[in-house]
């Protein structure tokens, strides 16, 4: 949202193993940790659907990597939520995603 009013954005890197740790999902209900995948993958989709198509071309950076479009971002998302639900649902989803290819 905040590239989409800005017309591009710069996101810090994250560190993902110290922010897992200290979310512990492990330590939830699965029923809770898929409730609250579902739905916000399901309201992120409205939100996109609420963007204008120039929005598409919205450049974005992550941790100092060189930019992608906003259209390129939501791409890579759903194709790294494939790659997820391959690990829980085994070879479901055609995904060409991998972590080399995200950055």
């Amino acid at each position: 949202m905040r590239a989409a009013t800005q017309g591009n954005l710069e996101f810090p890197g994250y560190d993902q193993e110290k922010l897992v740790a200290l979310q512990n999902p492990n330590g939830a209900s699965w029923e809770l940790v898929i409730e609250l995948w579902s739905a916000y993958n399901r309201y992120l989709a409205h939100v996109l659907q609420q963007f204008s198509e120039s929005s598409a071309q919205i450049q974005c950076s992550i941790g100092g990597r060189p930019p992608v479009t906003l259209l390129w971002l939501a791409g890579d998302y759903v194709e790294h939520l494939k790659h997820h639900l391959n690990q829980i649902l085994g070879n479901k989803f055609q995904t060409g995603w991998t972590l080399a290819a995200s950055m």
